[in-house]
């Protein structure tokens, strides 16, 4: 089990950097949305025509990255949408139960299915290097190989949780350390 809790420890740490960089693309994201109304507006102003397309395509795209890649990292910090009416008075180990039928029941075979399902559209999107059809658009293959990315580290991070809430259940794990490392407020 030891050498299973290393492994959980290396896709959680994975997740955490992606989520570290996620943080930033979120920024970015906002300042590109804020500059390009400015332009906007200014070029407006002015009587000038300007092509917008690769700023609007940028922001679309480090949303969908954000959304994508965030997915993962959600489920490690536990922040993901839950309706826990109940769920919160239970004691861990029934926490850890619900959690564990609820990844392997739901998690784990709807993101392999997603990536049986995605990888044949990915694959030609590469495969023509898709781009754009807007003047001035950006590629769209690299982001569309991003889904199979995305539900591939959500897989590692499910299998990272199983291996969590089975040392909750077997009481490996005290109630302080099940929940350590998680944000204080839930979403």
């Amino acid at each position: 089990m030891r050498i299973l809790r290393k492994i959980s420890s290396l896709i959680d740490a994975l997740n955490d950097r992606i989520g570290v960089a996620i943080r930033w693309m979120a920024l970015f994201m906002v300042v590109i949305g804020a500059v390009s109304a400015v332009v906007r507006y200014f070029a407006r102003s002015q009587g000038w025509t300007l092509n917008l397309t690769p700023a609007t395509e940028i922001q679309w795209y480090l949303f969908s990255i954000i959304f994508l890649l965030g997915a993962a990292y959600g489920l490690n910090h536990d922040v993901h949408v839950r309706v826990d009416v109940m769920y919160e008075r239970m004691t861990p180990k029934v926490q850890a139960w619900i959690d564990l039928c609820g990844t392997v029941l739901f998690l784990l075979p709807f993101s392999i299915m997603m990536l049986y399902v995605s990888y044949p559209a990915v694959r030609s999107s590469w495969d023509i290097k898709e781009t754009s059809p807007d003047p001035g658009g950006l590629a769209r293959w690299p982001i569309k190989m991003l889904i199979l990315v995305s539900f591939a580290l959500l897989v590692l991070q499910g299998l990272s949780q199983l291996v969590k809430q089975i040392e909750v259940i077997r009481g490996a794990v005290s109630e302080l350390d099940h929940h350590e490392g998680e944000p204080e407020a839930h979403v």
